[in-house]
C-alpha cells in the first residue's frame, strides 16, 4: 500500500512536515509512506487554468492519484487552514468528474504551538476535503503545544508518535480493499 503524506506548511522548521515525515516510519509493516513536496510550486487555482497543464499541478495530482490514501497535516493560520493547502486541494478537486480526490481515502491531522492543536483548521481542512469529493476518515490527531512535545529538530515525541502511529493504521485499515468472497 501507498500512502502520501501532505503537509500544509512551507516553513523549514515545521512541526507539521516534520510529523509528516514521521509517518514514513511509523506506518504499518507493508505501507510505503511519501512525503509530498512541492505545495509551494503550485500557481493559484484559477478555473480558467483548470485544463492546462501546469507541471507542478499535474504533478500533485499525479501522487494523489497513485496513492492508496492520503494523510493530510495542517498548521493552523488565524483559526483555519493555511491558503497552500487550501490552493491544492483545489486543483487536486478538478475536473471534478475525474479528479484525484474523489473517493480518495484520507485523513487529517495537525500540529500547532497553541492549545488547541490545530482544532479548528482539521474541521475545516476536513469538510473542505470533504465536499473536494474525498472519503474522510478517522478522528482528528491535535498536537497541541508542539514545541514542548518535539524535540529541537522538530521530530515528535515518543507519546505523539504512538498516537501517530495509531492514526495511520486506522487509515490504512480504512483504505485497504474489502475482500470479496468467492
Amino acid at each position: 500500500m501507498r500512502l502520501l503524506a501532505i503537509s500544509g506548511s512551507l516553513r523549514a522548521g515545521s512541526y507539521n512536515t516534520a510529523l509528516a515525515r514521521a509517518a514514513v516510519d511509523l506506518a504499518p509493516e507493508g505501507v510505503d509512506v511519501e512525503v509530498f513536496d512541492g505545495l509551494g510550486n503550485l500557481p493559484l487555482f484559477d478555473a480558467d487554468l483548470e485544463g492546462d497543464a501546469h507541471e507542478a499541478v499535474q504533478h500533485l495530482r499525479d501522487e494523489i492519484g497513485a496513492a492508496d490514501a492520503v494523510l493530510f497535516v495542517t498548521p493552523e493560520y488565524n483559526g483555519s487552514i493555511p491558503g497552500v493547502l487550501k490552493n491544492a486541494v483545489d486543483w487536486a478537486s478538478r475536473p471534478r468528474d475525474d479528479a484525484p480526490l474523489r473517493g480518495k481515502t484520507v485523513a487529517v491531522a495537525g500540529a500547532s504551538t497553541g492549545q488547541y492543536g490545530a482544532m479548528w483548521a482539521q474541521q475545516d481542512l476536513r469538510r473542505v476535503l470533504g465536499v473536494a469529493g474525498a472519503r474522510v476518515v478517522c478522528p482528528d490527531l491535535p498536537v497541541a503545544r508542539a514545541q514542548a512535545v518535539c524535540d529541537p529538530s522538530g521530530a515528535p515525541s515518543p507519546l505523539v508518535c504512538e498516537r501517530l502511529r495509531t492514526h495511520l493504521a486506522e487509515l490504512v485499515r480504512e483504505a485497504a480493499p474489502i475482500p470479496v468472497a468467492a
